[in-house]
């Protein structure tokens, strides 16, 4: 993981409490096995994850790390994603997504 995605992680943590990691870092490997991104998604280039969350958490979450500049999610049902990749990296900003 990235230590400023690890540090922002950390702000977000402060304003909602303790968090679940579900996921995080994935090398190509296993990304594409268990990811439709393949071997270039979010979670191998360290600043991304994913939190355990029901719905009030991931309002929580989604709210602090806008705050944080924090600018892609994605909703489930029991997680949330965030991750502050953007075009540089190959990735669109400002998205939401459902899974």
């Amino acid at each position: 993981m990235e230590p400023a995605f690890l540090e922002l992680l950390d702000h977000i943590r402060e304003e909602v409490g303790p968090m679940t990691v579900t996921s995080g870092y994935r090398c190509k490997k296993h990304n594409a096995a268990v990811s439709s991104t393949g071997e270039n998604g979010p979670h191998v280039h360290g600043r991304a994850i994913d939190i355990k969350a029901n719905s009030e958490q991931r309002y929580r979450i989604l709210a602090a790390a806008m705050k944080q500049g924090i600018n892609r999610f994605g909703i489930a049902n029991s997680f949330i994603h965030i991750d502050n990749l953007g075009e540089l990296d190959g990735f669109p900003e400002d998205r939401i997504w459902t899974y």
